[in-house]
């Protein structure tokens, strides 16, 4: 699978995970936030939490990589997730937020047909 391909079917994940999130009542802050460990799939929030979500989409049916979009979050993404949170606090240190909402770190697997069509969506809160 080309790179071009994956960089597709991540912005179709993306796309998906962002309308779920505002369906379920948060908003939507920043999509695709880069940063030298990588970029941040989105950053959202709901009345009590400021989320760092990460995105993994796959094609149902494909071979390559975990079968289930989530395997593919391991202990190293998590650490640079981590990192990256930190940087996009510290980029919008001077910015207002609750003072009661806390951080969490959220995963969403997305898995669409070939098409590109949603085939199944699974939202973890608090994943890691």
């Amino acid at each position: 699978m080309s790179a071009d391909s994956r960089r597709t079917r991540g912005a179709i994940g993306e796309s998906l995970a962002e309308r779920h999130l505002v369906t379920a009542g948060y908003s939507v802050l920043e999509r695709n936030f880069r940063t030298r460990y990588g970029e941040l799939d989105l950053i959202a929030c709901s009345k009590h939490a400021l989320v760092f979500c990460e995105v993994k989409t796959r094609v149902a049916g494909s071979r390559g990589g975990p079968p289930d979009p989530l395997d593919a979050i391991g202990p190293k993404k998590r650490r640079r997730l981590r990192l990256m949170a930190a940087q996009w606090l510290a980029a919008r240190a001077d910015e207002e937020r609750p003072p009661r909402a806390t951080l969490r770190f959220d995963a969403i697997g997305v898995t669409i047909t070939a098409g590109g069509q949603l085939a199944k969506l699974e939202h973890v809160e608090d994943a890691f």
